[in-house]
């Protein structure tokens, strides 16, 4: 199992959190980000509109050759977690709920933490990294 990177995004649309797995990716700018969250956030507000099927959340998954997108929103809906993983990768939604068990253990009950803020939490980055370098 190979995940790529992990964005979170806030209820704007903003990224709060970055962080690549795989040394082999193209390196992004900062903006380049930035770009990508709102772009999704963007997309997904429209997906959820425009689709057929009523209460719809949105774009969840998107496949291409190259990599396979999964996003999981929290039942808030103020937060989204993107993965981005090798195409045809499975279980990606049980490792998406698994990150967001991490944020909630590791961000939201950091007494230091401010909501909506990029996310600045060294035990966060210790144990994401924990749970996802061995499956690589």
């Amino acid at each position: 199992m190979v995940i790529l990177s992990i964005l979170i995004l806030n209820k704007a649309g903003g990224l709060i959190y970055q962080r690549d797995f795989n040394e082999g990716l193209k390196k992004l700018s900062s903006n380049d980000y930035l770009v990508l969250a709102g772009t999704f956030h963007g997309v997904h507000a429209i997906t959820s509109r425009i689709s057929p099927v009523p209460g719809s959340g949105g774009l969840e998954v998107l496949e291409s050759d190259q990599f396979r997108m999964q996003c999981f929103q929290t039942l808030t809906g103020s937060i989204k977690f993107l993965i981005f993983a090798e195409p045809h990768q499975p279980n990606i939604d049980v490792i998406c709920r698994r990150v967001y068990e991490l944020y909630a253990d590791y961000v939201m009950k950091n007494p230091f933490y401010q909501i909506e803020m990029p996310i600045r939490c060294e035990s966060f980055d210790k144990h994401l990294a924990a749970y996802i370098k061995p499956k690589q």
